[in-house]
């Protein structure tokens, strides 16, 4: 296929989503009211609770099988890399650009973070349907492809409730409290290390010295003590391990998609469960059927949601040019770069099959705008929200374009 038919499969599902979003932003002008803030708050609410869990577990009970779970292991690692790599090059922006303290968090989280949910789910079967579309058989593809994106959509909400979720705390609060004892000379304060990458300021504070002695006084001192203290490397590592696990909500972890994400694999891989509940002839049939429909409504509904939480965006106070620039570059340029060569090493390795649908959806993680999520975890905490509604905004408005160019590169680098 040539670059212009490749080009118009991309751009057929970025359009359609472009559509919904358009519609789910005029029903929340003030004018029309129809999506206002109440109603969002709803809707929103069904779809975390009931319409994405269920749009998770029936399309991993679909196409998930022991031998797929186990073929399919390198999702997890490329969605690590892509927090990793993101969450590396949004502490580096936030140096650079020198950003307000309280918005380290959501700057990183929006870096590492990226939309693996319904862009993805929107994405995949859209280009599925086109009939010109390099991935073969439309049935087949879109079943095949919606198990990876499924499973990608499940690891994804586990890494932002978990990841994200607590270094927006972190970096956002200077008085969480910590349990973590102290030694005799050494005082720790508040601190959150995460993926190997040290976050200083409001997320993290060095050690301190022991209230006995600050009293005492005198630079000459300190600076003597300081190397009289000597703690083991291993110590401060398990300190500081300790203190990260004390500091996770296993509560926001195990949200309903990520319970979802367990039911689905579990039903989809043991045997005589699938009997029971998939398939003409199986006895509990209507509870699959059941789930089915109510998934059906998550796309719209989240699309919806997207376009009208996106009129907060409008105004660009609180925001830099250079930090949204420079989430926009690390977004749609650095990562999708580290994807192609990540991708490209595995492929290579014979680490990934050769399924060109499976590659397809593991770029797709690299080069997709922030993660919705992103904006229900500021609001929780009542940080940034104001920020986080520009930084959607001006990202998905450059995703239009940018998810349309990747999508045919990526089309045509696999082919």
């Amino acid at each position: 296929m040539g670059i212009r038919e490749l080009f118009l499969v991309a751009l057929m599902p970025v359009l359609k989503t472009l559509f919904i979003a358009i519609v789910g932003l005029f029903l929340a002008l003030d004018r029309v009211s129809i999506l206002s803030a109440p109603a969002r708050h709803h809707l929103n609410n069904l779809v975390f609770y009931i319409f994405f869990p269920a749009l998770l577990a029936s399309s991993l009970v679909d196409s998930m099988t022991a031998t797929s779970i186990v073929s399919l292991w390198f999702i997890p690692v490329s969605i690590l890399i892509t927090f990793i790599i993101g969450s590396a090059l949004g502490w580096i922006l936030v140096k650079i650009t020198r950003a307000p303290r309280e918005l380290h968090g959501l700057v990183i989280g929006c870096c590492a973070a990226g939309n693996m949910g319904n862009l993805p789910v929107i994405i995949i079967p859209a280009i599925c349907a086109e009939k010109n579309n390099p991935f073969g058989d439309s049935s087949t593809c879109s079943k095949n492809g919606m198990s990876y994106v499924a499973l990608s959509m499940g690891i994804g909400a586990v890494f932002v409730w978990s990841y994200v979720y607590n270094i927006v705390r972190a970096c956002g609060n200077n008085n969480i409290p910590t349990d973590a004892k102290v030694d005799s000379r050494i005082s720790e304060k508040q601190h959150d290390e995460t993926l190997g990458i040290t976050l200083d300021n409001n997320c993290t504070e060095a050690l301190l010295l022991s209230n006995n002695y600050l009293s005492s006084g005198g630079n000459e001192d300190l600076e003597r003590s300081t190397r009289e203290v000597q703690v083991p490397v291993l110590g401060k590592i398990k300190q500081q391990v300790k203190t990260w696990m004390g500091n996770i909500e296993l509560k926001m972890i195990f949200r309903p998609p990520t319970i979802a994400t367990i039911l689905g694999i579990i039903i989809g891989v043991i045997s005589p469960i699938r009997n029971i509940m998939v398939g003409e002839s199986a006895p509990l049939r209507f509870v699959e059927s059941s789930v089915v429909l109510l998934g059906d409504a998550a796309i719209p509904s989240m699309t919806l949601i997207m376009g009208a939480n996106l009129l907060r965006g409008f105004k660009r106070s609180g925001v830099g040019l250079w930090l949204l620039v420079g989430i926009i570059i690390v977004r749609f340029i650095a990562l999708p770069v580290v994807g192609i060569v990540v991708i490209k090493a595995a492929r290579d390795l014979g680490m990934v099959g050769s399924d060109p649908l499976y590659h397809f959806v593991l770029l797709l993680q690299y080069s997709v705008p922030p993660a919705m999520a992103i904006g229900t975890i500021t609001q929780l905490f009542e940080i940034g929200e104001t920020e986080c509604s520009v930084i959607m905004f001006w990202n998905y408005g450059v995703a239009s374009v940018a998810l349309t160019l990747w999508s045919t590169y990526f089309m045509w680098f696999l082919s």
